[in-house]
């Protein structure tokens, strides 16, 4: 139940003891939507064209979720390296209450919206009929999406960065077993289709939920989830929304950069679109796990930053830095190197490989200059400053990539899109530099 090991330990063990379980975590994450991409392949082309129409609206409700509960991270932890027990306590019941309320307001506004949010990107009934099938089933499932994600970053902040791994294995497991059982009618189970691929995610996010709740109350944490005459607290609702906000809308940015750069891409081919779908799925093999250290250092840096200790934030801010860098060149080789192996996973069709091998070699040259942007953005947040934090994605993600993919796309066609991947990485590097520094300064 001591906390104090987040200030005491040595900087390097103490930041690979918290990260590497949440990078492996945030890796085993991403092969929900890669296997359902898998199977759903198998499909058809209209499957999986459809199931990457979908995924800017299902990021979006992770999004959410992942947002508003980094805000309660950087809180729980700040809370507990200041000495705060009652505040820490109470933004644990916060995260619980109020992502319950976002997980029902997800539901309802997402299958409202998805007919109309399909038809915008293809005309294809087939294609249409196919995202509908699976986001009705898969939309269901956001309070069980929201809830999780809430006892995840109260582990997290706490230090129990096991519980994660276990819980996300526990949930993929049950997804991949599920998926060709339910998506091909093996056995007993009777064909269903992308309908199937759906309900086998939503049952891995049960399972996932309920491994964090047999954790919490089989074995105590330093903060408790108190839900009986729960009260709001101003103070502790501020610091909440202060980081959970921008944060938000850092998660979400990347479904507005798909959406758009779908926009411009459907332009030339539907086959492009599929290409950056696929991209999407190859890439979260590097972010996830990337962001998986982010996880892994935001509670120390909250602990920390509550506990004064501003020489080992800027220890764990350097070695995470270097983590991370190491992730992303290996990420960069292999996409270069290998194109063909990394699209032909989800691709079949010869001409659309060849276009997607082209594609992922322009977005990987901007894979390592992004560490920089990813770091600072996440150290920023486990600082408590939300909207600098924001304001570094928001220039990633949209200030400066789409305008870049419109105009050189005049130029060079679909590949110009791509091309301005790397682009905006660099731009955005320098950004996030002059962004950190000054808000480090004011921090301590």
């Amino acid at each position: 139940m001591n906390q104090t090991f987040m200030k005491e330990k040595p900087v390097i063990p103490l930041v690979i003891s918290m990260s590497l379980p949440m990078a492996a975590s945030m890796l085993v994450n991403s092969l929900y939507n890669i296997v359902d991409s898998y199977f759903v392949a198998k499909i058809s082309d209209k499957a999986m064209t459809a199931l990457s129409l979908v995924y800017p609206v299902q990021n979006l409700i992770t999004a959410i979720a992942v947002g508003f509960s980094v805000g309660v991270n950087a809180a729980i932890a700040f809370y507990l390296g200041a000495g705060k027990q009652d505040k820490a306590d109470q933004a644990a019941a916060d995260a619980i209450l109020y992502n319950i309320l976002h997980g029902i307001l997800l539901v309802i506004g997402c299958l409202l919206f998805m007919p109309a949010f399909l038809r915008f990107f293809t005309e294809d009934e087939v294609v249409i009929a196919y995202g509908l099938s699976y986001s009705r089933i898969a939309f269901s499932f956001a309070v069980v999406i929201t809830v999780g994600i809430a006892y995840e970053k109260i582990f997290q902040a706490v230090g129990r960065m096991k519980v994660s791994m276990i819980s996300m294995m526990a949930g993929f497991i049950t997804n991949i077993v599920l998926d060709p059982v339910l998506i091909f009618g093996l056995g007993p189970f009777p064909e269903m289709g992308m309908e199937g691929a759906a309900v086998a995610t939503g049952i891995g996010q049960v399972i996932t939920l309920l491994v964090y709740l047999v954790f919490y109350y089989a074995s105590p944490i330093p903060v408790k989830v108190q839900l009986k005459g729960w009260k709001p607290d101003s103070e502790t609702a501020k610091r909440l929304y202060g980081v959970g906000i921008p944060a938000t809308l850092n998660m979400a940015l990347p479904s507005l950069l798909i959406s758009a750069l779908n926009t411009i891409l459907s332009g030339f081919s539907q086959a492009y679109v599929l290409v950056l779908g696929v991209y999407y799925k190859l890439q979260t093999f590097l972010y996830l796990p990337a962001n998986g250290i982010i996880q892994g250092i935001r509670p120390l840096i909250g602990y920390n930053y509550g506990a004064r200790e501003e020489k080992r934030v800027k220890q764990i801010y350097r070695f995470a830095l270097a983590l991370i860098m190491g992730i992303m060149a290996v990420g960069m080789l292999l996409c270069l190197c290998l194109p063909k192996q990394l699209m032909g996973i989800f691709i079949t069709n010869e001409e659309t490989l060849r276009l997607g091998m082209t594609a992922l070699r322009l977005i990987s040259l901007g894979f390592v200059v992004s560490s920089v942007s990813v770091t600072c953005s996440g150290v920023l947040e486990g600082l408590g400053k939300g909207i600098p934090s924001f304001f570094i994605s928001l220039s990633r993600y949209v200030v400066v990539i789409i305008p870049a993919a419109w105009l050189l796309s005049r130029s060079l066609g679909a590949n110009g899109v791509f091309l301005a991947f790397g682009i905006a990485e660099l731009v955005t590097a320098g950004l996030a530099i002059g962004i950190f520094q000054y808000n480090k300064a004011r921090a301590f």
